[in-house]
């Protein structure tokens, strides 16, 4: 829509009864960490330091369940980068709305009915790397395309994306396993140290009992790999504000507290 909602409508004989039309709606009092904040989804210290690693080109990725406001958060993230910065965004429909003076939203495609036409993620991604970006956005990662994400942050392109997973840990495991689904030659070995390397902080957030959206934890990948599975530090949570000196050191966020 022109606002940037998303609009769903399921017809007979896909629905019984009448249509089921859904609208999706981001509010744009919420475009920034300062905004949000203000709202009670974050911390304040917390939404400086989020700000400040935006800032400095760290890679980050939004982990959450279905409409706990991973989009939002995204945007909000993405609003606080350097106006120098060059930030190409790729996503299967556009919902990001980023303001800055150097943004090239990219928007896949569909095949037609005579199965033509069709511009995948996995090809945006790449043509997105021919366009000298300064951070490469990969709005939702839920498929092959996480392969070429992958592949673009061990180039040193700052990258941001949203992920669907339980917790922050999922998020980082589910990432080791969607680049396997781009071939048989693909191998769990190489993709998670070169995920362990390159993806500096993990903000995951949830949708609590009243409704609300909040960030439920922050790790930072420590660079290590063992049995398989990426080392985290577990940096902020409600309960034990930030911590963790390794994990703010790899990810460049300094020590600070979890209040305003």
């Amino acid at each position: 829509m022109t606002d940037g909602s998303r609009l769903h409508v399921a017809i007979a004989d896909v629905v019984r009864g009448s249509w089921a039309v859904n609208i999706r709606k981001f509010l744009p009092k919420y475009r920034t960490l300062e905004a949000l904040s203000a709202q009670g989804a974050l911390p304040a210290g917390l939404a400086r330091a989020l700000r400040d690693a935006m800032r400095e080109g760290r890679s980050v990725i939004v982990s959450g369940a279905t409409h706990a406001g991973k989009t939002t958060l995204l945007g909000a993230l993405l609003a606080s980068c350097a106006e120098s910065q060059r930030i190409i965004t790729v996503e299967e429909t556009f919902e990001l709305a980023v303001d800055g003076p150097d943004v090239v939203a990219l928007q896949g495609r569909q095949a037609s009915l005579e199965g033509t036409g069709e511009i995948t993620l996995r090809r945006l991604v790449k043509e997105a790397l021919r366009m000298r970006p300064d951070r490469l956005v990969v709005g939702e990662v839920r498929d092959a395309e996480a392969l070429d994400l992958v592949l673009a942050l061990n180039t040193g392109v700052p990258g941001a994306g949203t992920v669907h997973a339980n917790s922050a840990a999922e998020a980082l495991e589910k990432l080791t396993m969607l680049p396997l689904l781009a071939g048989r030659n693909i191998d769990r070995s190489f993709i998670a140290p070169a995920l362990a390397t390159s993806i500096d902080l993990v903000v995951h957030c949830v949708r609590d009992d009243s409704g609300m959206r909040r960030v439920r934890e922050v790790i930072a990948p420590t660079g290590e790999v063992v049995d398989g599975r990426i080392v985290a530090t577990r940096i902020y949570s409600p309960a034990s504000r930030m911590r963790g000196a390794a994990g703010r050191e790899r990810a460049g966020l300094p020590g600070f507290g979890g209040g305003s």
